[in-house]
């Protein structure tokens, strides 16, 4: 038994001479200690010892008070415990060897193998293995300084925020445990199950759920790719606020615009104020003032300003309508096929062809694009127009157009001479992106004026047929087939009258063909005597919007 005192006496004394040693050099590990934000003193209040299994005082440092087995210290409302600690009386301040902790209340634990606890400061430096504890909120890391009067935990040598929902690392945060706020610098890594989130700097509050980005940050999950610079992320709902031109990209597809909204859990995005919808798979975009995608049904939707841009060709078209819509049906099935519709005051522009009407319909599955009420078409020289036009598309390049009832094909020939063909049905094809041939039929009424081999016109035919096929080369009518006999007069050009050079529904609208890209923003309808007549017409389906956002 005596033995066994012995052996205990020598090695506490081995303890209090390790302690004595610690307690001359322990600074050496304590991290710099910020400034506080507001500049506040604490209210001065001393630190008790409430227990301890062993103490005592050592020649080398009288103020010190060494303290070996079951440490326990009071600070006010705090309590403070930890296997052995060299207590300051004089300055009010402890250094805490081996399972220290420190409880608050019923809501904070903080947890290190070291510690050094200012009573006048109210500040606790915590070192090695370091765990805070809030409620559902655990931060680990190895260095951290937790001021009492801030109510504010802080590391710089890589830390882990860990709650129910999402584990965040960095280089350097800080955490409060009144207001759940935490911010975070350096290497920024949240990660949820549904997507990861890597920044240099972010704000995360643990109550809330909401990150808020304020740098550059990344957001990857689900096929998705979010770009931001400045909002706001709630990650139990699923959704973000974001400013300063953020991107979303989803499978080849990228949604900008001076502010968006995400929707992940709903899988839909809206975009405000100068958009960019591009789709490099399908070389399209949409711009706008403001842009819904649906990623789920593949829908989108454009409006204030809206274009279609299609850049498959090199040479891009732009198409610009009140409202923009495009749709696909079957999705991931062999019928799968898409929509675009537009509507109203429509005008697209091309250098080689423009197009005028109040809505359109192109459809994939027949890659037939119809113009619905007033439509009117150019290209080069020629003009034609009729209730409705139905253009057949192969491979992006038009291959031949149907034009129905009240049809009028007009080719600007010289001066003010035109030829023009009026008839019930026009079919015209293309070739290599221009008219090469038309075919008109149904009480076919005519204008001509025949071109010599010298270039020059001496003729106007004026006549009238059942059915007419119009022949042309480099963009100019060049032959005109009746193919029954036709009714109709040759004057000599001198001898023409100038009452039968015009056809009666003759229109030259000039004054509405979009001139560039930046005049389909400038809409211009017929004048009120170039109408053309009232008649039952179709049309353009406008589709159910509910059947493709699913909000």
């Amino acid at each position: 038994m005596v033995d066994k005192n012995r052996k205990e006496m020598k090695h506490n004394g081995h303890r209090m001479l390790l302690l004595s040693f610690l307690c001359l050099f322990a600074f050496c590990v304590v991290a710099q200690v910020r400034p506080r934000r507001n500049g506040a003193q604490p209210a001065k209040s001393k630190v008790y010892l409430l227990h301890a299994d062993v103490l005592k005082k050592i020649k080398t440092n009288p103020d010190a008070q060494i303290l070996v087995g079951n440490v326990e210290f009071r600070h006010d409302s705090i309590y403070m415990y930890c296997d052995s600690a060299c207590f300051y009386e004089k300055t009010n301040s402890l250094e805490a060897f081996g399972n220290f902790r420190m409880n608050q209340a019923d809501t904070l634990k903080l947890f290190g193998d070291y510690a050094f606890y200012d009573g006048n400061t109210q500040i606790a430096e915590v070192r090695y293995n370091v765990r805070m504890e809030n409620r559902n909120t655990t931060l680990l890391t190895d260095s951290l300084n937790y001021d009492r009067l801030e109510n504010l935990g802080y590391y710089f040598d890589g830390g882990t925020l860990m709650d129910e929902e999402n584990v965040l690392t960095s280089d350097w945060g800080e955490y409060s445990p009144a207001t759940k706020q935490s911010v975070f610098h350096y290497d920024v890594e949240l990660v949820n199950p549904k997507f990861t989130l890597t920044s240099d700097t972010l704000a995360y509050n643990t109550a809330t759920k909401i990150a808020n980005i304020v740098g550059p940050s990344n957001i990857d999950g689900d096929g998705n790719h979010i770009y931001s610079e400045l909002g706001f992320y709630d990650t139990q709902l699923g959704q973000a606020e974001l400013l300063n031109r953020s991107v979303l990209t989803n499978e080849g597809k990228n949604l900008t615009g001076d502010s968006l909204f995400y929707d992940r859990n709903k899988s839909f995005g809206e975009a405000f104020d100068n958009v960019v919808f591009t789709d490099t798979i399908n070389k399209n975009m949409l711009t706008g003032n403001y842009c819904y995608y649906n990623e789920l049904t593949s829908y989108a939707l454009a409006t204030d300003s809206a274009v279609a841009i299609d850049y498959s060709q090199g040479d891009s078209l732009f198409a610009h309508a009140d409202t923009l819509k495009m749709m696909t049906f079957h999705l991931d099935t062999d019928s799968m096929y898409r929509e675009t519709h537009a509507y109203h005051k429509v005008r697209v522009y091309r250098t080689d062809v423009q197009a005028v009407c109040d809505s359109l319909v192109f459809s994939s599955k027949d890659s037939c694009l119809t113009m619905y009420r007033d439509p009117i078409l150019w290209n080069a020289n020629q003009q034609v127009l009729g209730e409705e036009i139905r253009v057949y598309m192969n491979d992006s390049t038009i291959d031949w157009a149907h034009v129905h009832n009240q049809t009028l094909l007009v080719e600007w020939v010289d001066s003010t001479l035109y030829n023009q063909v009026s008839g019930k049905d026009i079919k015209a094809y293309f070739k290599n992106g221009e008219m090469d041939k038309a075919e008109v039929e149904g009480s076919v009424r005519m204008v001509y004026y025949p071109m010599e081999k010298d270039s020059t016109i001496l003729y106007m035919n004026v006549s009238e047929a059942s059915t007419v096929d119009v022949y042309l080369v480099n963009r100019k009518m060049k032959r005109l087939v009746m193919k029954t006999q036709p009714n109709g007069v040759l004057y000599p050009l001198e001898q023409a009258p100038a009452d039968r050079s015009r056809l009666d529904n003759f229109a030259w609208f000039d004054y509405i063909r979009p001139l560039n890209k930046e005049d389909i923003f400038h809409w211009r309808g017929k004048s009120a005597d170039q109408q053309l007549k009232k008649s039952s017409r179709r049309e353009a389906p406008l589709p159910n919007q509910n059947l493709f956002n699913k909000k």
